[in-house]
């Protein structure tokens, strides 16, 4: 489903018919929903409006058989540990975590609790899941990708930006997802004749000045790998990118709407929407370590034509005819 076409699916959503019906036992359920971004970002409000949608076409409506407690980390460490724990204090029948960072703390604090997350990398690696077969313990869900897709990102990237000799990864050292991604994309860099350096995201001022940095010297690129931090500085890493005349690959189309180039990789908002299936199986009696971990099944290129021309880039006809969206 092509990104505009599924923001269109959720937008008359609200007047499906219900088509299965929730438990009804008499009971309110309670789901806590834990974000990485900021509830006035565009992302989060789509990825959260997905998942009631699908709770609702299940037959799970908000204020009357279930109560959603949301809140809203925006990147910050330390509001994720304090809103994993305000909403564990509600003793929620379920959670929703969004992003790795999110998920851990739950982790850390219970091992009861049934935990859904979408738009992790590594789940396994990450300790979250035995195995994405039989995730064995309270997490399931749904990951985003393999790090072999990273070396895609540079291949991409080359082939938009053929000069490209060399290319600063932005990723979140923090993370093992963060490592994994930028060792696939180093393996492959020496068949293509590309540089690549590693950026650490942590905060925007560190973000600046490594990409200003990085762009003294010519022929240079980004690629942006996926994690919530980058999400939340999404629109300093696109103006970074513009303003040093860098081509750069994303993970998600939410940067090249907001003015990146191209970026190839699942919708992350459709995982929202799938998300609400497995919660609605919890609340039925199922549990986490029955349901396997879920990875994506399409994966969309995204290139933004007005970007490329102020950059200086002709896209190649092949490239043009494989996309999935093209921004003009």
């Amino acid at each position: 489903m092509k990104r505009r076409d599924f923001i269109a699916f959720l937008t008359g959503a609200a007047a499906w018919p219900l088509t299965a019906s929730a438990q009804q036992d008499g009971r309110l359920r309670r789901v806590g929903v834990l974000d990485s971004l900021t509830p006035d970002d565009p992302v989060g409000q789509a990825r959260n409006a997905a998942f009631l949608q699908g709770l609702r076409q299940l037959g799970w409506i908000d204020g009357r058989n279930v109560q959603i407690d949301t809140r809203w980390a925006a990147g910050d460490d330390e509001r994720l540990r304090r809103y994993a724990a305000e909403l564990l204090a509600l003793a929620p029948d379920a959670i929703m975590a969004t992003g790795s960072p999110a998920v851990a703390p739950f982790l850390r604090a219970t091992r009861t609790v049934p935990i859904v997350f979408v738009n992790v990398a590594d789940p396994v690696g990450a300790g979250f899941v035995d195995s994405l077969a039989r995730p064995g313990g309270n997490v399931t869900g749904f990951t985003v990708f393999e790090y072999s897709i990273a070396g895609k990102w540079l291949e991409l990237l080359k082939e938009i930006a053929p000069r490209l000799t060399r290319a600063a990864v932005i990723r979140d050292g923090a993370l093992t997802s963060g490592t994994g991604q930028f060792a696939a994309i180093q393996a492959l860099a020496p068949s293509l004749k590309v540089e690549v350096s590693p950026v650490n995201v942590r905060d925007a001022g560190e973000i600046e000045r490594a990409v200003a940095a990085f762009a003294r010297s010519a022929n240079g690129g980004l690629i942006v790998t996926g994690s919530a931090l980058a999400q939340v500085h999404r629109q300093t890493i696109v103006t970074l990118a513009a303003r040093h005349k860098l081509p750069a690959i994303y993970w998600t189309p939410s940067f090249v709407t907001s003015g990146g180039l191209i970026s190839y990789g699942p919708d992350l908002i459709e995982q929202c929407w799938r998300a609400a299936g497995y919660v609605d199986r919890i609340l039925k009696g199922e549990k986490p370590a029955d349901l396997p971990v879920q990875a994506p099944t399409k994966y969309e290129l995204v290139i933004n034509l007005k970007t490329a021309k102020a950059l200086g880039l002709e896209v190649p006809p092949t490239l043009l005819a494989r996309a999935d969206e093209v921004i003009e």
